[in-house]
């Protein structure tokens, strides 16, 4: 009993620190837990030092909260480690150990920036400084950023709240366009903390971050259907995603799952097509289909 209570709350610190917000009748569903456990739960993560924010959307932990930058710093590694490690795995023989060790760098950590000092040092200027903005809650000017979007590059005046993926992010809210967006560290020159405090807090809001750390405004649910080895593989390189993945029978599981791109998930369901059915949703169908299509129309060319 005591170590299902000790499961359930880890399941749920893993979904209230996905960068979305949960209402209660959610939790319940999620995790099949009562309405009573759910305050329960959030009030002691409140005492235990966790920042559990309430809005309109629900529930969420802020990834600010003492404890989680603590785990952050004792189990992250640093950009040295990073570039060793990089490094060490190019020189030997790739096998598929070594394959998966460099997806999982790739997935959270840029290589290319890192192996160059001279970025390095800039982009850590540039967080250093957004994460002083965060703390203080300060507006702040991105000096000259690059907009993939609009090809232009220009000063963009804004209040920052949330570091993401490995700092490489910040979420932000821009005053002139009145809206949320995400802007990328290694676009900007630099970056002016002013003495100027937010305007807009309560229009803050914070991205979703899927478990392939694909991030939107608008997630979208995918629906599979797993036998055992995709089911035990996908535990095993996703874990936050447990909480969404349901046992249907002895040898099949249900996986109902937000995410922000097709990409990710569109990926593991392609590498393990044999042991995966797609019930949803039509978007990702198609996805999938043309994603065969194009693997179907390319190979005979190549051969």
């Amino acid at each position: 009993m005591r170590h299902d209570k000790l499961e359930q709350q880890l399941s749920l610190l893993l979904m209230l620190t996905q960068g979305r917000s949960y209402t209660v009748g959610q939790i319940c569903e999620m995790l099949r837990l009562s309405p009573r456990n759910v305050y329960y739960y959030l009030d002691f993560f409140r005492e235990t030092g966790f920042i559990v924010e309430k809005n309109a959307g629900g529930y969420c932990i802020d990834r600010s909260s003492p404890f989680l930058r603590q785990l952050t710093d004792n189990i992250a590694f640093t950009e040295d480690e990073v570039i060793a490690m990089s490094r060490l795995l190019n020189k030997v023989e790739e096998d598929a150990v070594v394959r998966n060790l460099k997806r999982k760098l790739a997935r959270f950590y840029d290589l290319d920036i890192l192996n160059d000092q001279q970025l390095v040092e800039q982009q850590a200027k540039a967080v250093n400084a957004l994460a002083y903005a965060i703390r203080m809650r300060k507006m702040a000017v991105l000096r000259g950023y690059s907009s993939g979007h609009s090809q232009t590059q220009r000063d963009r005046l804004v209040e920052p709240f949330l570091l993401m993926n490995n700092n490489q992010d910040v979420r932000c809210y821009e005053p002139s366009s009145k809206q949320n967006k995400t802007f990328k560290v290694a676009r900007m020159q630099s970056v002016d903390v002013l003495d100027e405090e937010w305007k807009n807090k309560s229009r803050h809001k914070q991205v979703f971050i899927d478990v392939f750390m694909f991030s939107s405004d608008n997630p979208v649910e995918v629906a599979l259907r797993m036998g055992t080895l995709a089911a035990n593989l996908f535990r095993e390189e996703y874990p936050a995603a447990i909480p969404y993945m349901k046992r249907e029978d002895d040898s099949r599981w249900l996986l109902r799952l937000p995410v922000s791109s097709y990409q990710g998930i569109c990926r593991f369901v392609l590498g393990l097509f044999d042991d995966i059915e797609i019930l949803g949703d039509d978007g990702f169908k198609q996805f999938v289909s043309e994603k065969i299509h194009h693997l179907t129309t390319f190979l005979p060319s190549m051969m």
